[in-house]
């Protein structure tokens, strides 16, 4: 009997090897790894732009910002102080009483909404002079405010009875409202009037106050007010039935609701200068319902410079980081020359600092 037998080998059998790197059977089964394939971006090999920030990149960059912002932030407060602005509240003025008695007087259909107002210009207004109309203490970014719209119907005349987004003011006596929703329905109604005191008529101009991609893109030509402020609760303002909703452009303005609760929308545009020391009279129907949630209604007439309207806040701010900025630079440099040190001294290594780690 043989001790030793020649076993022929299996070619099936399984091999005792991984079949790892450097393993004599390069035949054999590759063990599962989660190691990514190899790559210079995975391993982060890519050249590299690795800028050492000495002192004195450090002092140039804070100065460098010092020089740009300081000039913007001057240059931003003189076209906010040449902007005219006047501001009058009329809420309290024109309706007088308690809370429950202005919300009944502005209620009642009978009683005579005209309030007269009048405002003294202190500095010269050139033209164009924009008129605002302000609400405070209005939410109108409100959720089930704001998704209570139909933006289809508003575009396409075909979609009038898409109304499904826009209850509770969706229709009246199974006949949909054009347009629907609680934004249209409370459109702000109040009306001014404007004359000098040697009465020359101010002409509001309410052309081109709406964006121009909302009237070309979200309101249609073809699209009619229809049964609309004809329930039993009176939201705001109408409409005029004969005009498509592109040219009624007081609802366009009203439509794009506004973020926060304090706001400006704008109401017209006056094309005259008005002198300084002049004095303007104001006619307005005082309609919109502002007492029943102690909202506030203001008039605001102003001018406008290369920034826009009066704005003191971005000129402020570039001062202040302008100002940050030069101080830091100013520290940095009084460091640098008082207390210098070497780039890459080993010597400030806290090893280095303390050997016996005491």
């Amino acid at each position: 009997m043989n001790s030793n037998p020649a076993t022929p080998m299996n070619p099936h059998a399984p091999s005792s090897s991984f079949g790892g790197a450097g393993s004599p059977d390069s035949n054999a089964p590759r063990r599962n790894s989660k190691r990514p394939k190899y790559s210079r971006f995975t391993q982060q090999e890519l050249p590299a732009c690795k800028p050492i920030l000495t002192p004195k990149w450090v002092i140039s960059a804070f100065m460098l910002v010092t020089i740009v912002f300081i000039p913007i932030g001057v240059a931003s407060l003189l076209a906010s102080r040449d902007v005219v602005e006047i501001i009058d509240r009329y809420d309290n003025a024109c309706l007088q009483g308690t809370k429950s008695q202005k919300v009944q007087s502005i209620q009642d259909p009978t009683r005579n909404k005209t309030c007269v107002r009048r405002l003294t210009v202190t500095k010269r207004m050139k033209q164009p002079i924009y008129v605002y109309y302000q609400l405070d203490n209005y939410y109108q970014n409100h959720r089930r405010y704001v998704k209570s719209r139909s933006d289809q119907q508003l575009r396409n005349r075909g979609d009038e009875n898409e109304t499904s987004t826009c209850k509770p003011e969706h229709e009246v006596n199974g006949i949909s409202i054009v347009p629907c929703g609680l934004v249209a329905w409370s459109l702000f109604n109040d009306t001014y009037s404007l004359s000098t005191g040697n009465n020359r008529t101010l002409t509001i101009n309410k052309r081109d106050i709406s964006w121009k991609s909302d009237r070309d893109e979200k309101f249609g030509s073809d699209v009619f007010p229809k049964n609309f402020q004809k329930g039993s609760l009176i939201g705001g303002g109408s409409l005029n039935e004969s005009a498509p909703l592109n040219e009624q452009e007081d609802l366009i303005v009203w439509m794009r609701t506004a973020a926060l609760p304090t706001f400006r929308k704008l109401y017209g545009k006056i094309e005259q200068d008005i002198e300084a020391g002049e004095t303007i009279n104001v006619v307005l129907e005082n309609r919109y319902n502002t007492y029943s949630f102690s909202g506030k209604k203001k008039l605001v007439l102003s001018t406008s410079s290369w920034l826009g309207g009066k704005n003191n806040f971005i000129g402020i701010a570039y001062l202040a980081v302008g100002g940050l900025c030069f101080l830091l630079a100013t520290t940095f440099t009084v460091i640098y020359f008082v207390k210098p040190r070497h780039l890459g001294d080993p010597s400030y290594l806290s090893w280095n600092r303390n050997p016996g780690g005491h």
